[in-house]
């Protein structure tokens, strides 16, 4: 799947950040834990992925939708069969979560992880999704952003730096841009299906312009931490995939260049948060 990126690179970066608290504690590395933190991540990454598959093609959203071809809304798959896997992801998900907690002996962390599977089935599921408000951009900057790096950092260290959560803004601000690329494909599509995304609220000009701040704007946290860590001046070596998707989605004018530009905005979170966190560990 073209966003399981927007999974690896919050963890990748967490992770980095809580080998520097390790450092500064002189206590070692978890490895069962940053591996329990990916499983987590990319278990309601896939989930939420099957979620939405399954909630608007039961409402009908995907009748009108111009992107690759969805299980319901095809008819490869039935309603039933599609809610199962995104169940048995989500399962996957709590599973792992429930191993860290019981590893790190922080039972808060239960509430955390309720709350990103809640977050992730409302996005497009129940009476009043989220996604269906213009909402999508501030859950995904929330969850696949702050909470993903800080968690997959405490976990590690029981503790969340700096490093951490300005990385978190870093990636969670390319996860956002994956989504407006996604939504600004499907903009007049959605508006004549009610699916009020903030690609539709605010146009496809200013959803443009957004998704260049969204993409550009982390590259300021890592010339900031550059300073202190020398190598992540090569994390601006992502910055070949991000331009071209700035360029690539501000004049697009088919859903093929749309999706060409979320395949390179993925590929710009992968670099920038294994890049940063890397530079934090080396």
């Amino acid at each position: 799947m073209r966003t399981l990126p927007l999974a690896i690179a919050p963890v990748a970066l967490g992770t980095g950040a809580g080998v520097v608290m390790l450092g500064y504690l002189d206590e070692p590395f978890h490895p069962w834990r940053a591996v329990l933190a990916l499983v987590v991540a990319l278990a309601l990454q896939v989930g939420v992925n099957y979620a939405n598959d399954y909630s608007d093609g039961v409402r009908g959203t995907d009748e009108h939708r111009v992107g690759p071809a969805r299980l319901v809304g095809s008819g490869a798959a039935t309603p039933r069969q599609v809610l199962t896997v995104a169940l048995a992801f989500f399962g996957l998900a709590a599973i792992a979560g429930l191993a860290l907690v019981v590893l790190t002996q922080q039972w808060w962390l239960l509430a955390v992880g309720a709350a990103a599977i809640v977050a992730a089935w409302f996005y497009t599921g129940g009476k009043r999704p989220y996604g269906y408000s213009g909402l999508g951009e501030l859950f995904v900057f929330v969850f696949f952003g702050l909470v993903a790096t800080a968690g997959s950092t405490y976990v590690q260290a029981l503790g969340v730096n700096l490093e951490s959560w300005t990385g978190g803004v870093g990636v969670g601000l390319i996860a956002c841009a994956v989504l407006m690329a996604n939504n600004l494909r499907d903009v007049e599509q959605d508006r004549i299906a009610g699916k009020r995304t903030l690609a539709v609220l605010v146009g496809p000009l200013v959803g443009r312009i957004l998704f260049a701040v969204f993409m550009l704007a982390p590259f300021a946290v890592t010339v900031f931490w550059a300073l202190l860590y020398p190598p992540a001046w090569l994390v601006l070596f992502a910055l070949l995939a991000a331009l071209p998707a700035c360029a690539i989605v501000g004049w697009a004018r088919t859903p093929r260049e749309l999706i060409i530009g979320l395949q390179l905005a993925s590929v710009t979170a992968l670099a920038y948060g294994i890049g940063m966190g890397l530079a934090f560990a080396y």
